[in-house]
């Protein structure tokens, strides 16, 4: 690990303060790169995240893809955390705080709102983010793309009845161009373009390939650290302004991401699933598809909706979160593998 590498945490919580800073004193600035959407998702982020990604997916040899097969419990792990606890377990957090112990810190009408929002944060598994966890502690690459690519088939087919089913409400309109688009642009392009990218390199040798990894490694976390300032930027104003809100807000989801991280990675102890499968199966637990939770909510809700603001709350604390859950896997690593 590179010196920049292990002072990770610092440069988060520089970009953290950077962002909200910046977000306040050039809100016209930060509008102008939020409005660059398509359906919902942002493209300056988008091409970001391409930059966080596309050099993990250089790593992956798609001929190997086949052995996914030997790590079918970690698969089976990560399905059921995905789909049959953390969507149901965010609710049950949301009702107990939102709807109860903090019920008198908040505006008495969101309350429900509020609850719909981190309904739909946890009910939609993430995408694009998973390849950077799973590269920062090591993980599998041929089990997290797959898993990535079978959840994101699952949803097209349940995040509407499941949304529906825990929000009471009969019909839910999901936003098909929003989810389409992020799959496309988070998954199916850049792993056509990573693979083309790998072959043409390999026609060279694979020192080749490698000189072009060590010079893209870097790139790859100044990408990550620049979408934390945008994202915090993007909100810069709304936290200043609600600071509690947004400090309430967060509490089901830390726990939340922690319970399902923490889940997922002992049953795949207990199942005897590999460390470098069941890192990335705790990571895809715990992590969620925000674009596809934000389009859904102002969908449902309206811009300005409690709904809206939960599910931004849940923008704001991945990055910052989910790497604490990297550091976590990869320091208890020798406890883990003691078991097996």
């Amino acid at each position: 690990m590179s010196r920049f590498e292990r002072y990770l945490s610092l440069w988060v919580a520089l970009c953290i303060i950077a962002g909200v800073a910046l977000g306040h004193l050039l809100p016209d600035a930060f509008s102008a790169i939020a409005a660059a959407e398509v359906a919902k998702v942002n493209l300056p982020v988008a091409g970001l995240i391409w930059l966080m990604i596309i050099p993990m997916l250089l790593k992956i040899d798609f001929g190997a893809l086949a052995q996914v097969k030997e790590h079918w419990r970690g698969v089976a792990v990560t399905l059921f955390i995905n789909w049959a606890v953390k969507p149901f377990s965010m609710a049950l957090l949301g009702t107990l705080f939102i709807g109860t112990l903090f019920a008198g810190l908040l505006p008495a009408d969101q309350g429900p709102s509020y609850i719909a929002g981190l309904i739909l944060l946890a009910a939609a598994p993430c995408t694009a983010m998973v390849f950077v966890w799973s590269n920062l502690c090591d993980g599998e690459p041929h089990y997290t793309l797959s898993q990535v690519a079978l959840n994101d088939l699952i949803m097209v087919f349940a995040f509407a009845p499941l949304v529906g089913l825990l929000l009471g409400v009969a019909s839910i309109t999901v936003p098909w161009a929003t989810l389409a688009l992020s799959v496309a642009l988070y998954i199916v392009v850049p792993v056509v373009v990573a693979q083309a990218w790998r072959r043409a390199l390999l026609a060279g040798g694979e020192a080749r390939l490698k000189r072009v990894l060590s010079v893209l490694q870097p790139l790859s976390l100044v990408a990550l650290l620049t979408t934390l300032v945008l994202l915090f930027g993007f909100q810069g104003r709304q936290i200043l302004a609600q600071p509690m809100v947004i400090a309430l807000l967060a509490v089901p989801i830390l726990i939340q991401v922690y319970l399902n991280a923490g889940l997922a990675y002992l049953l795949s102890r207990q199942f005897g699933v590999a460390w470098r499968v069941a890192a990335p199966a705790a990571l895809i637990g715990a992590s969620n598809f925000f674009e596809l939770a934000v389009a859904a909510a102002i969908s449902l809700f309206g811009l300005n909706s409690g709904a809206a603001l939960a599910t931004v709350v849940g923008v704001l604390v991945e990055v910052p979160v989910m790497l604490s859950v990297v550091h976590l896997v990869k320091s208890s690593r020798p406890w883990y593998e003691r078991g097996l």
